[in-house]
């Protein structure tokens, strides 16, 4: 398969940086252009209405890069744009992605991050493109294995943040309590993007000690530590060019996230025991229910790698704030486990509903789950309602 070109638009005003982006990205054979600045930046624009993708500085001494985003935007809603940034304004950049940027590089950037960034862009216009017409997503999301149902505010936002950053290859960081379903955000992001083909691989760090999770993470040699008899791929390889899941990353010790910070920094490492450098291309999604600012001010969480992973933050709100999501779970959870046992229940009965959006549901989503499993399961098998009496003790007396 021939590799897609476009056509690029570089705005920065260091005069290097533009010499070298354009040579780069001109002998992969795409058609680019340049400006030392915003204003003439917005000139190329105009004159030149069929740019694919803008690369832009963001701080520039006149129209800063947010500025030409907007202006960009208003332009071609359909132009990707790329944003080069220093060390001290990522959080802009980061601003800059939610008012509709594709992704950001910081500087010093690796010219192979700009090549795979462009291409990415590229794939997912030529995707949108080439995609027929299709009517404004329904309010309840179609109902998967990730169990990511709602029709409620709530979750529209976590839907629509999803639909933002599904692409970009930035850090995700989702937060939110035990069972409220992280992981179902994390592959959201993954199968609705443009790695979708490529593979998702999860990883419980609480689970590890950490020679364990740093084996399971970058791999090992033969004869590293006791016990490793063979060579051993680790899940960092098993994930290239898709996406790694790192749930309840709070739990990991020092040690490993120094590794974990070397490899979102230089997209590279070495198995343990082992000397060959790796290269790898992995989108990095991790998920925690603590407060890591926290874990920070104590020093058990370095302060450089929360900065990395928190790049785009997605936040699941609890079960107890989205009650109106209830009816939709509800109807999901009773497809599932009707069918898995056999039996005709199709929804809960007006009491039993009452109880089930009353409740204050401390195990959120996963909780109530459960509970529609076991009254599944315990429903006559020609019943056609879940009952109050079906439904587990603390719900009935704490609904009362």
């Amino acid at each position: 398969m021939s590799k897609k070109t476009g056509t690029i638009l570089v705005v920065d005003d260091e005069p290097n940086i533009r010499r070298v982006l354009e040579a780069v990205l001109a002998k992969d054979g795409h058609t680019v252009y340049v400006a030392e600045n915003g204003r003439k930046g917005l000139e190329v624009l105009t004159n030149q209405p069929g740019i694919d993708v803008l690369i832009s500085d963001l701080i520039m001494p006149d129209i800063n890069g947010v500025e030409l985003l907007a202006s960009a935007k208003e332009m071609n809603p359909s132009i990707s744009v790329l944003m080069i940034t220093a060390h001290g304004t990522i959080q802009s950049a980061v601003d800059a992605m939610k008012l509709g940027a594709f992704d950001y590089i910081p500087k010093p950037f690796d010219l192979d991050d700009i090549k795979l960034v462009v291409k990415n862009a590229l794939e997912r216009k030529g995707l949108e493109e080439s995609a027929p017409a299709t009517p404004r997503r329904k309010a309840k999301v179609a109902k998967r294995d990730d169990n990511m149902v709602g029709s409620g505010p709530a979750m529209q936002e976590v839907f629509d943040m999803i639909d933002k950053v599904k692409d970009s290859r930035a850090s995700v960081l989702i937060r939110g309590e035990s069972g409220t379903g992280k992981e179902g955000v994390a592959r959201s992001l993954h199968f609705s993007s443009i790695r979708a083909e490529q593979p998702f691989v999860p990883v419980a760090c609480v689970a590890l000690s950490e020679q364990l999770l740093q084996s399971e993470l970058f791999g090992h040699e033969k004869g590293s530590f006791t016990g490793a008899v063979g060579q051993k791929k680790g899940r960092f390889e098993l994930a290239n060019h898709g996406t790694l899941f790192l749930d309840e990353i709070g739990d990991i010790p020092h040690t490993v996230q120094m590794m974990l910070l070397r490899v979102l920094q230089e997209r590279e490492f070495e198995r343990v025991g082992g000397t060959e450098t790796i290269k790898v291309d992995v989108r990095m999604v991790t998920a925690t229910n603590q407060k890591l600012e926290k874990l920070v001010e104590e020093g058990k969480f370095r302060e450089d790698l929360f900065y990395r992973l928190q790049v785009i933050t997605i936040s699941m709100p609890p079960l107890r704030e989205r009650a109106d999501d209830i009816p939709d779970l509800l109807e999901h959870f009773i497809e599932i486990y009707r069918a898995d046992n056999d039996k005709k229940v199709e929804y809960a009965s007006p009491e039993a509903l009452e109880m089930l959006m009353k409740y204050r549901w401390p195990g959120n989503v996963r909780e109530l789950e459960n509970a529609i499993e076991r009254s599944v399961v315990l429903a006559d098998s020609d019943a056609k309602f879940i009952t109050p009496d079906l439904l587990p003790k603390e719900i009935r007396n704490g609904a009362g």
